[in-house]
């Protein structure tokens, strides 16, 4: 087997195995680092939002003195909500739907207690994710789940609490204390008493929200009928929040995006860049294959009678090849290694100032996968190579 090794690597040009060791780490080395620092990164421009996707956009027509005056309807027709969802970046919509009753509500804490009124809004369940079994609600249920926005406990604690003598609440202590509801329809003649609960709190809808299957039963049972006109809100899953061609679409036609728009493009136009940074990276990495490809192809046209002879001698065809399959692992592993650990140094330098803005960095795991697969399908393509050459040389 040595005999054999030394016999058919004796052609071989170093320089070109180090030529595609080094096109293909740096190939691996900007993919690893490309993909990690995305990972890593992208959280600056996301909202950290357990309940609702960033990918989801709420939108409503914009208030004209039309609409103040009652002249016009803000509401979206069905025609307008098919236009929206004939859009080639719309996954899916669904509608805001709004009590049509009142609701008020009360609190108590430390001997005190104050008491509002207030309004409920609710969505298709299917766009709010990650609530957990807590988001549910059947007739004949006493407790309600309701989300609302961290803005309103942002208001409260700093704004209405110092003024009105009453203690601040955090997330965990608002979620535990019980609240009292009396829903009353319009006419003040039927008239319902609930609790209702937080379960959780949601940076991106700026509401209260309840489960859809509560609002169709309380409309249903206090509602005067008005809950069938035309919603007000959209929210709407997108292919990419920052795309241009949904700004431009919603301008167009005189829509606006509730909360801060700039994380969208920002985190669009980071996944832009990283598409580039990633494609350039593949380019030089396919082409580092084409390197060793034609290496191999190379030496072993120049050993093409040797490997004829040992094949005639009897020579088992895989330990022909294994001198090639050797050079094709070893010098694979070798690019991929160090594109790791050069991607892991990248991540040191970057690192702590992406902590220092706030980014929730994540486990450093998928720069390496990535480039551990590119790795193993370089490997194979080069190996089939290798073994269809060896069969040629049989002939």
């Amino acid at each position: 087997m040595n005999l054999i090794s030394s016999l058919l690597r004796k052609n071989t040009s170093p320089a070109r195995v180090a030529g595609f060791i080094l096109s293909n780490f740096i190939g691996l080395a900007i993919i690893v680092g490309g993909l990690q620092f995305y990972q890593d990164a992208r959280s600056l421009w996301t909202a950290d939002d357990s309940f609702v996707s960033t990918d989801y956009l709420v939108v409503n027509k914009k208030v004209t003195s039309a609409n103040t005056w009652g002249q016009n309807d803000s509401g979206f027709t069905p025609e307008e909500i098919a236009d929206i969802k004939a859009q080639p970046w719309t996954r899916g919509v669904g509608a805001f739907t709004s009590t049509d009753y009142r609701v008020w509500a009360s609190v108590a804490q430390g001997g005190r207690g104050m008491s509002t009124m207030m309004f409920f809004e609710s969505i298709p369940d299917g766009f709010v994710d990650g609530a957990g079994a807590d988001w549910r609600f059947a007739p004949g249920d006493r407790v309600v789940p309701i989300i609302i926005s961290k803005d309103y406990l942002t208001l409260y604690n700093f704004g209405f609490a110092g003024s009105a003598g009453l203690p601040q609440m955090s997330e965990s202590i608002l979620g535990g204390i019980p609240l009292s509801l009396v829903l009353t329809s319009d006419d003040g003649v039927r008239q319902k008493r609930m609790d209702a609960r937080v379960v959780g709190f949601s940076n991106r809808l700026n509401t209260i929200l309840v489960p859809q299957t509560f609002m169709d039963w309380s409309n249903g049972e206090l509602g005067t009928g008005r809950g069938t006109k035309r919603p007000s809100r959209l929210i709407i899953d997108v292919s990419s929040p920052g795309d241009v061609a949904i700004r431009d679409y919603l301008d167009s036609h005189s829509l606006e995006v509730a909360g801060d728009k700039s994380g969208s493009a920002a985190s669009f136009l980071l996944k832009v860049v990283i598409g580039i940074v990633l494609a350039i990276g593949v380019l030089i990495t396919v082409l580092s294959f084409f390197i060793l490809l034609l290496s191999m192809s190379l030496l072993m046209e120049k050993n093409r009678d040797k490997l004829h002879s040992l094949l005639m001698l009897g020579c088992p065809a895989r330990e022909v090849a294994a001198p090639y399959i050797r050079i094709v692992v070893w010098a694979s592993l070798a690019a991929y290694l160090l594109a790791v650990a050069c991607g892991e140094l990248l991540r040191m330098c970057y690192i702590k100032p992406l902590e220092g803005l706030g980014a929730a960095t994540g486990g450093w795991w998928l720069g390496p996968v990535a480039g551990f697969i590119l790795t193993v399908a370089v490997m194979v393509f080069n190996i089939i190579s290798v073994s269809r050459r060896v069969r040629e040389a049989w002939r």
